[in-house]
C-alpha cells in the first residue's frame, strides 16, 4: 500500500474512531434510566440514539460490502430505523421510549461489534476505492455528528423534566470554554445590494440540501452584529410581549395561548429573579448571553415588537461570505459550555459575531429545495428530500455542534413551534 493511501486510509479510521468515541463521552455522565426517557416525541432516548447511529453503518456499509457480515440483532433494524421507509417497517418515533430492552449494555455491545467490521472495511484499500462507499462512509459520520447535537439537546430536555433538576456536568468539568465578551463599536453590518452564490461550492462534503450553488440578487441591507441577548429579550417579556396578538402569526399566536407560553423554554421565576436550566443544572439567566430555546414564532414576534425583521437565508448566508473566518472565534460542542456565550467582536470592522457556534439563528425562509436539486435514487435519498415542506431553515450551528461539522451553507431545519434546540436570533433592518 503507498504511503498517500495509508495516510489517507490511517486519517478516516482515526477519524471514525474519534467520532464513535464522542458520542460514548456524551452518554458517559448518564445513569442507565436517564438513557430510557423519552419526555415528548421530539426527543429520542439517549439509548436509541446509540443504537440507531450504529445502524447506520451496519446497515448502509456493513451490509452491502461485507459478503461475510450478518446482523448483529434480527430485530435492531426495527428498533433503530429511523425515518428510512425503503429500509422496511420501525418502531414509531413516538414510542422509542417504551423500549426498556434491549438493555444498555447490549447496545454498547452492538456498538462494538459495528466498530470492530467497520475497522476492516477501514482498513481495506480496495473497498475504499469505491466512490459511492467512500460518499456513504463519510454520510454516516456526518450523520453520528448531527446526533451528537441532538443527545446534547435531548439530554437536557430529558434531566429538564426531573424535578430534583439534576446537572448533566458540573461547570468544573468544562473542557476548554474561554471567551471575553465585548461590544461592537457598530452595531450593525451593511450588506451591498447584488447577485450572490448561494450554495457550497468548495470540494469537502456537504448535504444534497446544500448543492446546487445558484445565484440570488439581494437589496442592500443592515444586519445585527451580534445576537439578541437574554437582557434584549427580557425586555421584549415586560413590555407584554406574550399577551399582545399584534406581534405574532395566528398561529403562533394560538401556540402561545395554548401552551401557556411566557418566556422562552427553560425559564423559572424565582423571588423575582429569572433562571433557567442548563446543562450545568439551574443557573441565573446572563443578561449578555444570547437568548435562545425560543420558537420561530417567538423570533419573529421579537422582532416585530422590536421594529425590526428576521433574515432570509440567502441574506444571512450572503452576510457569512463578508465574514473572513466565522467559525475561528465560535463556540461550539468541543467547548465543553454546552451553553451560548456572550458576543466576541475581535476587531472594529463591521463583520458580524457568532456566526458559526452558540446558538441557530431561524430565518425567515421555508425549506425548499435549491434550483436543480434531485432526491438521490435509494435509501439515501430520503436523508434531506422529503422533508422540504411546512419546516423554516435556520442557520450557522450552536454550542452543541461539532466544530466540524458546520459550514457557512448547512440548513438546518424545523417546524416553526420547536424550542428544545439551541435557537436565536439575528435581527435585520427593515
Amino acid at each position: 500500500m503507498a504511503s498517500s493511501t495509508l495516510n489517507g486510509v490511517t486519517d478516516l479510521l482515526i477519524r471514525y474512531r474519534a467520532i464513535r468515541q464522542q458520542t460514548e463521552n456524551i452518554c458517559a455522565p448518564l445513569t442507565p434510566e436517564d438513557t430510557v426517557m423519552q419526555p415528548m416525541a421530539d426527543v429520542s432516548p439517549p439509548k436509541w440514539h446509540l443504537g440507531h447511529t450504529t445502524w447506520f453503518f451496519e446497515t448502509f456499509i456493513l451490509l452491502p460490502n461485507l459478503p461475510e457480515y450478518r446482523a448483529f440483532h434480527p430485530q435492531y433494524a426495527f428498533f433503530f430505523n429511523s425515518y428510512y421507509n425503503s429500509m422496511g417497517s420501525r418502531i414509531a418515533r413516538s414510542d422509542r421510549g417504551t423500549l426498556s430492552r434491549p438493555p444498555l449494555e447490549d447496545i454498547y455491545a452492538y456498538r462494538r461489534h459495528v466498530d470492530a467490521e467497520m475497522e476492516k472495511v477501514l482498513w481495506n484499500e480496495e473497498l475504499l476505492q469505491n466512490a459511492q462507499l467512500a460518499a456513504v462512509m463519510e454520510l454516516g459520520m456526518q450523520h453520528e455528528q448531527q446526533h451528537q447535537e441532538l443527545l446534547l439537546t435531548d439530554i437536557k430536555y430529558i434531566l429538564s423534566c426531573n424535578p430534583l433538576l439534576p446537572a448533566y456536568q458540573p461547570k468544573e468539568a468544562i473542557v476548554s470554554g474561554s471567551f471575553s465578551p465585548r461590544k461592537p463599536q457598530n452595531e450593525w453590518s451593511t450588506v451591498p445590494a447584488g447577485l450572490y452564490t448561494i450554495g457550497y461550492q468548495g470540494n469537502g462534503f456537504c448535504f444534497d440540501n446544500e448543492q446546487q450553488p445558484h445565484q440570488v440578487y439581494l437589496a442592500e441591507f443592515q444586519a445585527r452584529r451580534s445576537l439578541v441577548t437574554n437582557a434584549e429579550y427580557l425586555a421584549f417579556m415586560e413590555a407584554g410581549g406574550y399577551t399582545e396578538f399584534s406581534y405574532w402569526l395566528d398561529e403562533g399566536w394560538q401556540l402561545c395561548q395554548q401552551h401557556g407560553w411566557q418566556a422562552p423554554l427553560y425559564w423559572t421565576q424565582q423571588d423575582g429573579e429569572w433562571y433557567h436550566f442548563t446543562l450545568h443544572g439551574l443557573e441565573k439567566v446572563d443578561p449578555e448571553a444570547p437568548v435562545t430555546h425560543i420558537s420561530f414564532y417567538e423570533a419573529l414576534a421579537y422582532a416585530n415588537w422590536s421594529g425590526h425583521r428576521l433574515l432570509t437565508e440567502f441574506e444571512w448566508e450572503a452576510l457569512a461570505q463578508l465574514h473572513a473566518n466565522p467559525i475561528k472565534e465560535g463556540n461550539f460542542m468541543e467547548s465543553g459550555l454546552y451553553h451560548p456565550v456572550p458576543g466576541t467582536f475581535p476587531d472594529d470592522s463591521e463583520q458580524a459575531a457568532q456566526l458559526l457556534g452558540n446558538t441557530w439563528e431561524w430565518t425567515y425562509s421555508g425549506y425548499f429545495p435549491y434550483p436543480g436539486f434531485v432526491t438521490a435514487p435509494g435509501a439515501i435519498g430520503e436523508y434531506n428530500g422529503k422533508f422540504m415542506v411546512n419546516q423554516m431553515v435556520l442557520r450557522g450551528g450552536s454550542c452543541a455542534t461539532p466544530q466540524s461539522h458546520i459550514r457557512p451553507t448547512y440548513r438546518n431545519f424545523f417546524h416553526a413551534d420547536k424550542r428544545w434546540q439551541f435557537t436565536g436570533i439575528r435581527l435585520a433592518k427593515r
